[in-house]
């Protein structure tokens, strides 16, 4: 994965290994795409439905071809939001996804797959802590490498919804 660099047209690929760097990066390429298609995967999307003489929905789904403009828009950015996640999972993780038609369900199923429930959350957070009060500069190690190390840490609580400040390095 490090060997990914500047293009904007080839999604980051989430391989089971890498979820905190693949969901920044594909937060941004999605974003990068346009507002709409962030907010597909943000909102999710309801298929239209047919309105009865009053107005008010029915349980019966609207055809394609009698999608108004705005029906045709929403259901545009949730293609191309659905399309970068299937192109930006390995085999395996597209397996999880794979049934979905709706972006924020996709990015849904691989968000608890990965980050868990809130107990597994609590747990992360608590294994994180130690993990961060054990560690230790080794000798071989450069200063630079320890603070690469310290900013993992720091990015797996960011990830949990912890905020970690490291202002004052």
């Amino acid at each position: 994965m490090e060997k990914e660099g500047g293009v904007v047209n080839i999604p980051p690929l989430l391989d089971g290994t890498n979820y905190d760097y693949w969901k920044s990066r594909m937060s941004a390429y999605i974003m990068s795409i346009d507002n709409k298609t962030w907010k597909a995967v943000l909102r999710g999307r309801e298929h239209p439905v047919v309105l009865d003489k009053d107005g008010h929905k029915t349980e019966v789904l609207k055809p394609e071809e009698e999608w108004t403009a705005p029906e045709d828009e929403l259901a545009l950015a949730n293609s191309k939001a659905l399309n970068a996640l299937f192109n930006g999972v390995d085999k395996n993780m597209f397996r999880l996804i794979k049934k979905c038609d709706v972006a924020k369900d996709a990015w849904d199923i691989l968000r608890t797959a990965h980050e868990g429930t809130s107990k597994v959350e609590s747990s992360r957070i608590q294994l994180m802590t130690t993990k961060f009060e054990s560690l230790r500069m080794q000798e071989e190690e450069t200063i630079h490498d320890y603070y690469m190390n310290v900013l993992d840490i720091a990015n797996s609580f960011d990830s949990l919804g912890e905020n970690c400040q490291m202002k004052n390095w």
